[in-house]
């Protein structure tokens, strides 16, 4: 990330501990901590089986795989602001109530040869009557968004390990 320090220009500055950088000439230390990331499973209730509202990719990483409706965080956001943001974004759909969170998992994000460490939020928000048709896909970001009940999803289709282990913990409730 840093071949010179930010600020002496330094060539001597390490890496350390998978996120600490150091500059032994001027004392320089920075911490490249993770980002955050939320994910929505929004839940259609439906008379004989819920169904589960996921996306398929329309850009890399991951391109045609199915993931969540979320995203990074931003600067000055607090995570539900940040997940609300990105609903808004993705798919054009407010959620009726205000989604609640039942599991983080790390994550491990490749964008353009870099490796983004995240911290992964996921939240539940049940969205009675929502269908295909409600929603407004971003596309340059979404090529088809999926309404599959439980016994439809394929996990090896998911685009990130921590998004299927987010949808394994929650059909475990």
């Amino acid at each position: 990330m840093f071949n010179y320090c930010p600020a002496c220009a330094s060539k001597k500055i390490t890496f350390s501990e998978g996120k600490l950088f150091k500059c032994p000439d001027c004392g320089f230390v920075y911490y490249h901590n993770i980002a955050a990331a939320t994910g929505c499973l929004i839940v259609v209730p439906d008379s004989s089986s819920d169904r589960l509202v996921f996306l398929v990719r329309g850009k890399e990483p991951a391109i045609g795989k199915l993931d969540l409706p979320g995203g990074f965080v931003d600067i000055g956001e607090g995570v539900i602001e940040g997940l609300c943001r990105e609903l808004e974004e993705e798919i054009g759909w407010t959620p009726p109530e205000p989604p609640e969170m039942f599991a983080s998992f790390s994550n491990v994000y490749e964008y353009k040869g870099i490796n983004y460490n995240t911290c992964d939020m996921y939240f539940v928000v049940r969205a009675p009557g929502l269908k295909p048709e409600d929603l407004r896909l971003e596309e340059a970001e979404i090529s088809a968004v999926r309404f599959l009940k439980p016994h439809e999803i394929d996990f090896s289709q998911f685009a990130f390990p921590s998004t299927a282990n987010a949808v394994k913990a929650y059909l475990k409730k």
